[in-house]
């Protein structure tokens, strides 16, 4: 949203919400048709995040790309309603997804997603624990990483199971997994 836009009075749909352009005035995302603003990123924040794709880049299967802080449509709802759109703090998508918004606009979908991954904020435990956790959950993302940088860090990687994700233990100093692709990363790096 540029600093001439007006903010709209009305519940928008995901193809409005794109036509908003880029956001000039901190981070907006869109819920259930509601426009929502949540702060910048706190310098450890951005870092840890930073860290963590530099880290996963080079372990993330070619068919794939970390892309950071992009709008995701969730695809809840039918395109001709109100509907929301996250902006996850590291996203794993699929190459040719950035190559068909490129080519035809509009977000990245749920679908494209292989994983998704929160850095929790303090203004944000609750959002990105139980709000996005359900939200990722109904879009069908099937894995979910949240990282909290409370001493010490830890990294605590859902995937879905049925309708809502089973957790793992939280991981502190490493985190090795097979699923959804070999990683092996080293938590102590993202502070």
């Amino acid at each position: 949203m540029t600093a001439s836009q007006v903010v709209p009075t009305h519940l928008l749909t995901i193809d409005e919400y794109a036509a908003l352009g880029e956001d000039e005035h901190g981070r907006t995302e869109l819920m259930e048709g509601n426009l929502v603003m949540s702060p910048s990123p706190t310098p450890d924040h951005a870092v840890a995040a930073l860290a963590l794709a530099m880290q996963l880049i080079p372990q993330v299967p070619p068919v794939f790309e970390v892309i950071p802080a992009t709008d995701v449509d969730l695809q809840l709802v039918s395109p001709d309603v109100p509907g929301t759109v996250r902006r996850p703090d590291l996203l794993i998508v699929h190459r040719a997804a950035r190559q068909r918004v490129r080519a035809h606009g509009g977000l990245l979908r749920a679908a494209d997603l292989l994983l998704v991954v929160e850095v929790v904020s303090p203004g944000s435990r609750r959002t990105d624990r139980i709000v996005k956790r359900a939200e990722y959950a109904d879009a069908g993302i099937g894995h979910y990483w949240i990282v909290d940088l409370t001493e010490p860090a830890t990294l605590t990687a859902s995937h879905l199971v049925g309708d809502g994700y089973r957790d793992e233990p939280p991981a502190a100093d490493t985190y090795t997994a097979d699923e959804p692709f070999p990683v092996q990363l080293d938590l102590g790096r993202l502070g």
